[in-house]
C-alpha cells in the first residue's frame, strides 16, 4: 500500500497549538503572581467581561438600568489570567488557520500556473502543427498539380503521336520503297 506525502506543515501546526496551552497556563501563573500584570492586563478586561456578562444577563431576565457590581480583585485577576490564556490559545490556533489558509492559496495559485503553463504548451504545439499541416497541404497542393501537368504532357504527347503516326506511316512507306527500288537499279 502507497503512503501518500505526510503533511508536515499540518503536523508543525498540531504541535505548535499544544505547546500554546502550556505557554497559556504561563501567563496565567505570571499574571497571578506579577502585580503589575495583573492590575494592568488581567483586571481591565476581566471586568469589562464581567460588566458585559453580567448586562446581557440581566437584559434576557427583563431587569433593564440595574447597577452591576465589579468584582473583587481576586476573582478579576482570576477571570482575567484565565481570557488572557484562553485567547493565548485562540490566537495561536486563528494564527494556524490563517497560515493554513495562504499555504494552501499558495498550492492553489502554483497549480493553477502549471495548469496556465502547460496549457500554453499545448496552445504553441497546435500552432505549430497548424503550420506544419498547411506546409504539407501546400506540397500536396503542389504534387497534385505536377501530375496534372504531368497528365496533360502525356495526353499532348499521345495526340502529338497520333498525328505524326500517318506521316511517319507515309515516310516509312516511302523509305522502304526507296530502299527497294536501289537495289533493283543496281
Amino acid at each position: 500500500m502507497v503512503v501518500g506525502a505526510f503533511p508536515m506543515a499540518k503536523l508543525l501546526y498540531l504541535g505548535i497549538r499544544q505547546v500554546s496551552k502550556p505557554l497559556a497556563n504561563r501567563i496565567k501563573e505570571a499574571a497571578r503572581r506579577s502585580e503589575f500584570f495583573k492590575t494592568y492586563i488581567c483586571l481591565p478586561p476581566a471586568q469589562l467581561y464581567h460588566w458585559v456578562e453580567m448586562r446581557t444577563k440581566m437584559r434576557i431576565m427583563g431587569f433593564r438600568g440595574t447597577v452591576i457590581k465589579p468584582l473583587n480583585e481576586d476573582a478579576a485577576a482570576e477571570l482575567g489570567a484565565e481570557l488572557l490564556g484562553e485567547a493565548t490559545i485562540f490566537i495561536v490556533g486563528g494564527g494556524c488557520l490563517v497560515l493554513e489558509y495562504w499555504r494552501h492559496q499558495a498550492h492553489q495559485r502554483h497549480k493553477e500556473e502549471e495548469q496556465q503553463a502547460a496549457w500554453d504548451a499545448v496552445r504553441d504545439e497546435v500552432g505549430r502543427l497548424a503550420l506544419a499541416l498547411e506546409a504539407l497541404q501546400a506540397q500536396v497542393q503542389a504534387q497534385s498539380a505536377l501530375e496534372e501537368l504531368q497528365a496533360q504532357m502525356r495526353e499532348v504527347r499521345a495526340r502529338l503521336c497520333v498525328r505524326d503516326a500517318p506521316q511517319a506511316a507515309s515516310a516509312s512507306q516511302a523509305a522502304s520503297v526507296s530502299k527497294e527500288r536501289e537495289p533493283a537499279e543496281a
